[in-house]
């Protein structure tokens, strides 16, 4: 096998199969090196119960868009690795599972150069498609509690089975917060969640799912930077919901009712004693808030486009928190375990190029990187709010096979003047 290839795609997940039909459309040959399997996120890092979040429809990967029975259900775990696999078998990428990257730069003469498990490889451009959810994230207060408390990330959490008996406290209220929450919360465990500051949104409104609504408004074609935030976006939680069971919304303040003990933001804990941020209200509110704000933009598009929709009664708050609980003895509680769903790191510490903000971001514009000849592919809001997503990665994968394929054409700096040089026979 040579060792050269004009492209070398890092990741074999959606992004990076992505990134090979689209190359391979345009005959450019390239090799896809994946560190386990094709869609192995899917496969391991993800609890059991665990689904898509947007419908169906909206999975368009490049010359694959979903052609089940169920378009508006919700793909299981297993159905969306399925989905993966038939992907690749439908058009053969050159892919290499089981090779690790373990270093990446660019040498004297422009030429990026990779140290992998089977050996040292080069390249004349670089897709980084390992995605924006890498490593789970702990935080250092985790090393706080005692060591009779059984402790998980939400990335290794499968069920409740694997957690010890007792109740369990949750850090974390974004989607994998609530929804293992719920998770365990349906298993009949007692859980003490911890709430966040992310937001919230409905699952259907007005006779069709929210997504479908969001879709037509154009709401997941928006670019980065007509967002309000700008940038500031990528660092934001997505709104809770769940496609579970056919899809719900997920209302914490129902599960209060239900015996869910609900908690502020985890602030500390010292001498066995946890302490809570005295913003549960807040944050709940605001929530509803981010909903109730989805909702009426619905509103105005339903009546701007002159739709016939079903009404829909406003949303009124099943329960609301009276004095907030602000501390709590781990001893008493009955607590033995912790889920940290408290987001995730990427790890390019691998990648030897000057590319990385103060934040160890990388700085891009659309996925085409500082560094002329490395791209991203699959960053939550890489372009726009689609393109973490199934249904937005194949607008990034083409803009950026066309960019690779004009530079992978061009006259390289310094052709023009050798040949000038060769035919007057210097």
């Amino acid at each position: 096998m040579p060792t050269h290839y004009p492209v070398i795609i890092i990741g074999g997940g959606q992004a990076g199969l992505s990134m090979s039909y689209c190359l391979k459309e345009r005959g450019m040959p390239h090799l896809v090196f994946e560190r386990d399997r094709i869609g192995e996120s899917w496969r391991t890092k993800r609890w059991d119960s665990f689904c898509l979040v947007t419908p169906n429809w909206q999975c368009k990967l490049p010359g694959f868009n979903y052609s089940g029975s169920d378009p508006h259900g919700f793909m299981k775990k297993d159905e969306i690795v399925t989905y993966i696999e038939e992907y690749a078998k439908s058009f053969q990428p050159p892919l290499h599972e089981g090779v690790t990257v373990n270093r990446l730069k660019k040498n004297d003469a422009g030429v990026f150069e990779l140290s992998t498990t089977i050996g040292e490889y080069t390249a004349d451009q670089v897709v980084i498609a390992t995605g924006g959810y890498q490593d789970g994230k702990t935080p250092r207060i985790a090393e706080r509690f005692s060591e009779d408390i059984f402790q998980v990330h939400s990335s290794d959490y499968k069920n409740g089975s694997m957690l010890p008996p007792g109740e369990v406290l949750v850090v974390g209220s974004g989607q994998s917060g609530c929804q293992i929450a719920e998770d365990l919360h349906l298993e009949g465990r007692k859980v003490h969640l911890c709430v966040g500051s992310a937001p919230r949104t409905a699952r259907r409104y007005r006779g069709r799912d929210v997504v479908d609504w969001l879709h037509d408004m154009g709401y997941y074609n928006k670019p980065v930077h007509e967002h309000p935030l700008k940038e500031r976006v990528r660092a934001k939680a997505n709104h809770y919901v769940t496609g579970r069971d056919g899809g719900r919304d997920i209302d914490l303040r129902k599960f209060a009712t239900e015996g869910m003990q609900l908690y502020g933001r985890l602030l500390e804990i010292k001498q066995g004693k946890l302490t809570f941020g005295d913003d549960l209200k807040q944050n709940l509110d605001r929530a509803d808030e981010v909903a109730n704000s989805i909702k009426a933009t619905i509103d105005k598009y339903i009546h701007s486009m002159h739709i016939t929709a079903p009404s829909e009664e406003p949303y009124k708050p099943l329960w609301v928190p009276e004095e907030p609980v602000k501390e709590l003895e781990i001893a008493n509680s009955g607590i033995t375990s912790i889920v940290w769903c408290v987001g995730f790191t990427a790890d390019y510490s691998w990648m030897e190029v000057p590319i990385f903000d103060g934040k160890g971001y990388p700085s891009h514009q659309r996925g085409v990187s500082t560094v002329p000849g490395i791209y991203f592919l699959g960053l939550p809001w890489q372009y726009t709010w689609g393109s973490g997503r199934f249904s937005g990665v194949a607008q990034d994968a083409r803009y950026l096979a066309g960019y690779i394929e004009a530079r992978h054409t061009a006259p390289q700096p310094g052709t023009t003047r050798g040949l000038n040089e060769l035919a007057l026979g210097s």
